[in-house]
């Protein structure tokens, strides 16, 4: 064996093979006939001949089960009691540090650095080679990379069905371990999720209701004045750029959790929301902002995202896979379907009607699709929370915003657009008719997805008075509208209190932080990397290694 020095003092020891014990006592009897006429330069390992006295040095064996590297600290200790052991990180040994914790616990302590942002310099750091001379730099650096294992890696779709519950698949199971403690407070911008873009989805709604309100014909009556909208747009627009800074800075310093988003199935729907968003407010804006037809220009900034990530989407419902569309299927899966009619819808503003037909043929095609999956719980699609109904409104979205656009792109309301149109008007009614489906959850951000679709139907419904004059539509176009405007109020006043007075809006988000795969709380995540050698042969090299450190104890006394 080989004895090296590095700059902290450590002795290194390279242990080439493992001697019987007949070959032991051949060489311990060569090496002291010899010992008179060579000194001896070179650390030799301890023998059993008594007559030869060592100085007494402390041994403490450090062993990596994936390098086979072994560590020595060689000191001289003044108490001969006190056992001395190298500072590590406390996962070269299978996971157990050096205060008997492992690898999770460790984690469990605050460790939120595994998903912050790399740096390129930082990725091109981990690929440089490792230095040979320092087997604990090699430990450290191969440790680094099963976490980056566990979280860098996309998770499977059907693993977050596993794992999670609650509206929006949003609390981990009981049986669920995470990568994050549980019983500490994260980051604010690791508790902040996109579905925070739903709030920007209804007030955003709201002006464009409010604005239909104060220039439809049929609500004429109401005199409902322009300020409203006004007003309403400013609010949508702050909050908007609000949150939208705020997930600038999330994507800038945890770009890992935001690929944990974009993985989880009922999530990847809502990148979408931050464009639906920008086209509501364009279509929404007060005419004094925007008096004649809107540039094309902001048509293409807004639409493009929303194309690509229908692109991604839609690709991996047609080409199967473990994220097919009978197995992700989610009443969140309309979001990515809305964003074709409403691009068709500002398509029409902008004086584009065809590009417009062309995103609602694609949106309706989808929808169908959508609307069938959702609906027939294939046998081989999993099994989807009973818990996730705030979502479940978003059925009633999609056929009112495809009868809009339809409206918009051929200027009336005709047979189609009233079939899509009586279709959300019919799930409306099967949803309202069962208040008790919607009752017994937490306040959190998902509850806004009532009042999208709530006022999508409303918007839908005043067109449809304009078409068929009457006193029941009219009727139903205003009970509509207070119903959706009064739950947004309400659901607003709630966000605040909740966000700066009770401070529970943005509880741990432990839907980023779960494993890739399934393991029990008694077992370890990081045992299984670092046992991929036989260890019958490191066991019996430290039983032989400890039998050692009793017989150099043993003379020592002596």
């Amino acid at each position: 064996m080989n004895v090296r020095s590095n700059s902290v003092g450590n002795h290194l020891v390279d242990i080439h093979e493992v001697l019987h014990e007949e070959e032991e006592d051949k060489e311990e009897n060569s090496n002291i006939s010899t010992m008179d006429d060579k000194p001896d330069t070179r650390f030799n390992r301890p023998t059993k001949n008594r007559e030869i006295k060592r100085p007494p040095r402390k041994f403490s064996r450090q062993v990596s089960l994936e390098t086979g590297f072994s560590v020595l600290n060689c000191e001289t200790s003044k108490d001969k009691n006190e056992r001395k052991v190298l500072g590590r990180s406390g996962k070269s040994f299978g996971g157990f540090g050096v205060n008997g914790t492992t690898g999770l616990e460790a984690r469990n302590k605050g460790d939120f650095s595994m998903f912050r942002t790399k740096s390129t310099i930082a990725r091109q750091t981990s690929k440089l080679p490792l230095r040979k001379e320092s087997g604990i730099d090699l430990q450290n650096n191969n440790v680094k990379g099963g976490l980056d294992d566990h979280v860098n890696k996309s998770v499977p779709a059907g693993r977050y069905f596993d794992a999670l519950r609650g509206p929006e698949l949003d609390q981990v199971k009981d049986s669920e371990d995470i990568l994050l403690p549980k019983d500490e407070k994260w980051p604010f911008l690791l508790r902040f999720p996109i579905g925070c873009f739903g709030i920007c989805l209804g007030l955003s709604s709201q002006a464009i209701l409010w604005r239909s309100l104060a220039l439809s014909p049929a609500t004429k009556f109401l005199h409902v004045p322009l300020f409203i909208n006004f007003v309403v747009w400013l609010l949508a627009v702050g909050v908007l750029v609000a949150v939208f800074i705020t997930y600038i800075f999330k994507c800038a310093l945890y770009f890992e959790a935001i690929k944990r988003e974009y993985f989880h199935p009922v999530r990847v729907n809502f990148f979408c929301a931050p464009w639906i968003v920008c086209m509501f407010l364009a279509i929404g804006a007060p005419p004094k902002t925007a008096p004649g037809l809107i540039h094309p220009a902001i048509w293409c900034v807004f639409m493009a995202p929303i194309f690509f990530l229908n692109l991604k989407i839609y690709g991996q419902w047609l080409s199967g896979g473990k994220r097919r569309l009978c197995k992700v299927a989610n009443p969140s899966s309309h979001l990515s379907v809305i964003g074709n009619f409403v691009g068709a819808i500002l398509a029409a503003k902008v004086g584009w009607k065809e590009p417009g037909k062309f995103l609602w043929s694609i949106g309706f095609a989808h929808y169908l699709v959508v609307f069938v999956t959702l609906y027939q719980r294939l046998p081989t699609s999993e099994a989807l929370p009973k818990e996730l109904h705030p979502v479940y409104s978003m059925f009633i979205a999609t056929p009112a915003a495809a009868s809009l656009a339809w409206g918009a792109i051929y200027d009336e309301f005709d047979g189609l657009a009233r079939t899509c149109y009586f279709i959300s008007l019919f799930l409306y009614l099967s949803l309202v008719v069962r208040p008790n489906f919607f009752t017994g959850f937490r306040f959190s951000v998902a509850w806004w997805s009532y009042t999208f679709p709530m006022t999508t139907v409303s918007i839908a419904t005043i067109k449809y008075a304009e078409e068929v004059p009457s006193f029941i539509t009219k009727g139903l176009a205003l009970a509509l509208s207070f119903m959706s405007t009064t739950m947004v109020c309400i659901l607003f006043v709630s966000t605040l209190l909740h966000a700066f007075v009770w401070k529970t809006l943005f509880p741990n988000d432990l839907a980023i932080a779960i494993t890739k795969k399934r393991y029990s709380k008694d077992k370890k995540p990081l045992m299984r990397r670092w046992t991929k050698q036989s260890p019958l042969s490191f066991v019996t090299s430290i039983g032989k290694h400890n039998s050692g450190d009793k017989e150099c104890a043993s003379d020592e006394e002596k």
